[in-house]
């Protein structure tokens, strides 16, 4: 349409918020997010569940705890 993929990109965006107005734009945009995420989730087959745990687990492996909690739980001290 125009030459210059920024002009597009504005003139996209003001479309959307004419039409969806500005309460509901964040709404689509998380929606839209989520959607994307789960797409690719399924391509490399894993679970959302694993997905989303995956990272805290391997920092907690790493840091030579068995859950994320447990260094939490130990430095407290006891009564």
């Amino acid at each position: 349409m125009f030459r210059n993929p920024l002009t597009d990109s504005i003139v996209a965006l003001v479309v959307l918020l004419v039409i969806f107005g500005p309460k509901r734009l964040p709404m689509i945009g998380r929606s839209l997010g989520e959607g994307i995420r789960g797409f690719r989730d399924s391509i490399s087959g894993r679970s959302s569940n694993e997905a989303e745990h995956s990272p805290a687990l391997i920092t907690a492996q790493a840091s030579g705890s068995a859950t994320p909690d447990a260094t939490a739980t130990q430095s407290s001290p006891e009564q």
